[in-house]
């Protein structure tokens, strides 16, 4: 199948600005796909802990990553049969998939797992490389921010919100140390692309958003009809 001609739209921003929630309700408007990057990487960072790999042997979790069993079904996410939707999501595994997504040999595991998901009618992703490394030809590019502080606020209200214990000064430490560790990885750090739109969501509502890439995207796709 010739993809290249099925639109894409890149979401990439960082850790607890979004994009996900963004992405996901976009992509519902819209009736396209949608890929959720980060989770492959929390599955991998799910892997590793349960299987007790060796997290410094970027080779070994590199055939990890190409080998893994998922199964994505009606917004939930299975891994070697098991239900691991809420798993993937507990703060130790996302700060070990920001560990393990700064390893070159991982990230291209990955690389063509991420690319299968484009498929008519559409697809949006989120993640941070979605626009620069993984659909360099993407539709519409954006780059979703909001301030460290208010990004901190929203993962401590979604924390108390399922009953888990949050501290927010530890929640903060480790949102600025991910987004320094992101920004500085040598492989596909998180930048904003020069052909991204940057959308900065600190004051803005979850709708405010969405409508805000839905009408990008409307203009791109009659941009692109002239």
């Amino acid at each position: 199948m010739n993809t290249a001609k099925i639109p894409v739209i890149t979401i990439d921003g960082p850790s607890a600005s979004g994009k996900g929630t963004v992405a996901q309700l976009v992509a519902k408007k819209l009736g396209f796909h949608y890929l959720d990057s980060g989770a492959l990487y929390r599955l991998v960072a799910l892997k590793t802990l349960l299987s007790q790999a060796d997290i410094h042997n970027a080779d070994q979790l590199a055939e990890l990553a190409k080998h893994l069993d998922i199964v994505f079904k009606n917004e939930q996410i299975y891994l070697d049969g098991t239900l691991v939707t809420e798993d993937i999501r507990a703060e130790q595994c996302g700060i070990l998939a920001s560990q393990l997504a700064a390893y070159p040999q991982v990230r291209a595991a990955l690389t063509e797992r991420q690319r299968a998901f484009r498929q008519p009618p559409g697809l949006v992703t989120d993640g941070r490389d979605m626009g620069s490394v993984i659909f360099p030809d993407a539709t519409l590019k954006i780059f979703l921010t909001a301030s460290a502080g208010i990004r901190t606020q929203r993962r401590y209200n979604q924390l108390k919100e399922k009953g888990m214990d949050a501290n927010i000064t530890d929640l903060l430490q480790d949102i600025q140390k991910r987004d320094e560790r992101d920004s500085n990885r040598s492989v596909a750090p998180l930048e904003q692309n020069a052909d991204a739109r940057l959308l900065d969501t600190s004051a803005l509502t979850i709708s405010q958003a969405q409508d805000a890439v839905l009408s990008w995207y409307n203009e791109m796709v009659h941009i692109n009809r002239v």
